[in-house]
C-alpha cells in the first residue's frame, strides 16, 4: 500500500481544514471498509487520510417526531439495525444495514460510507432515496444539503467538492401508515454484491396509495430514483394489477449493463420481480404501522 499521512481530528472545523489543505489528494475515512481496499489497489493515490470517527457530528444518531432521523456518516451499520426506533420507523434502512457485508463489516462500515462510496450496487442508497433522505455536507465554503438521489454522480463519484465532507444523513419523520422495504438479488447468501436491488417507501391513505418512492440499485451508473413509476402509484388502490403496472414502469427506468454478475435482460427482469415484492412488503408494513 502507498504511504500516506493519517490524521484523526476531534472537531468538524479541523476535519474540513485537513481535507481542504490536500484537496483531491485527501480522502475521508469513516469505517474504512471500502477505502482501505481502494488504497491497496491504488484506485486512489492520496497524500492524507482523514479519520472522522472522533468528530461528534459524524457519530450522531438521534430521532425526534418533529425532525426525524439524523444519522452521522460514521455510525456503523450495527448501531443502525440494533436501534429499535429505526427498525420501527424506517424498516427499509434496517433491511439494508443488515444486508451490508458480514458482522465484521457491519461493525465498522457505515451507511454514510456506503453513500459516499457511490457504488451503483450500494445496498443503502436505494433505501435512503426511497425514504426521502438528504445528505448534509460541510466544506470550506460552508454547509449544504443534497437529496440522496442527486448525491451520486457516477460509479464511485459524488457531488462532493475538494475539501467537502459528508457529515450526516437526515431522513424526515414517517407519515402515518408508512411502510418501506429494501430487497436485493444476489447469487449466494451474504458477503456478495447485488445483481439488482429495489428500495420502496409507501404511504397509504385509507384504501389507496397516497404516495410512493421507488429506487433501484445495480441497474445503472448510479442508484436510480424511478420517478415515473413512483408518481404513477399516487392515488391508486394497492391492488395486484396496479403493483404489476408500477413494476413494469420501474423496469423502464433501469439502464443496466451486462457484466460478470448478470446480463441486461436478467437485471431488467429482476427489477420487475423485486419492485413487485418490495411494494407488496411495504404495503403490508404500512397497513401494520401505527
Amino acid at each position: 500500500m502507498q504511504d500516506f499521512e493519517y490524521r484523526a481530528p476531534k472537531t468538524l472545523n479541523e476535519a474540513i481544514q485537513l481535507m481542504a489543505e490536500k484537496g483531491a489528494k485527501a480522502r475521508a475515512l469513516a469505517g474504512g471498509t471500502d477505502l482501505l481496499v481502494q488504497l491497496r489497489v491504488k484506485r486512489y493515490i492520496v497524500d492524507r487520510v482523514v479519520d472522522v470517527k472522533h468528530v461528534p457530528e459524524f457519530n450522531e444518531l438521534s430521532y425526534s417526531d418533529a425532525k426525524g432521523l439524523v444519522l452521522g456518516a460514521a455510525v456503523p451499520c450495527c448501531r443502525v439495525y440494533e436501534n429499535n426506533q429505526i427498525s420501527a420507523k424506517y424498516p427499509a434502512l434496517y433491511d439494508s444495514a443488515f444486508l451490508i457485508g458480514g458482522i465484521q463489516i457491519q461493525s465498522r462500515g457505515s451507511i454514510g460510507g456506503n453513500l459516499a462510496n457511490a457504488a451503483p450496487s450500494a445496498d443503502a442508497i436505494p433505501a435512503l432515496i426511497a425514504l426521502g433522505a438528504t445528505a448534509n455536507i460541510a466544506g470550506p465554503k460552508g454547509k449544504r444539503s443534497v437529496p440522496a438521489e442527486q448525491f451520486c454522480a457516477g460509479p464511485g463519484k459524488t457531488v462532493l467538492q475538494d475539501g467537502e465532507l459528508l457529515v450526516s444523513i437526515s431522513i424526515p419523520p414517517p407519515q402515518q401508515h408508512t411502510g418501506s422495504t429494501y430487497i436485493r438479488f444476489i447469487p449466494r447468501n451474504e458477503m456478495d454484491i447485488a445483481v439488482a436491488g429495489v428500495g420502496v417507501s409507501v404511504v397509504l391513505n385509507g384504501s389507496s396509495i397516497k404516495s410512493a418512492r421507488i429506487a433501484l440499485a445495480s441497474v445503472g451508473p448510479t442508484p436510480i430514483y424511478a420517478a415515473e413509476a413512483s408518481g404513477w402509484l399516487a392515488g391508486k388502490a394497492p391492488t395486484d394489477d396496479n403493483i404489476l403496472q408500477a413494476s413494469e414502469a420501474a423496469k423502464k427506468a433501469a439502464k443496466p449493463i451486462t457484466d460478470m454478475r448478470g446480463t441486461i435482460e436478467q437485471r431488467i427482469h429482476l427489477v420487475g420481480v423485486l419492485t413487485k415484492r418490495s411494494l407488496q412488503s411495504a404495503i403490508t408494513r404500512a397497513k401494520e404501522a401505527k
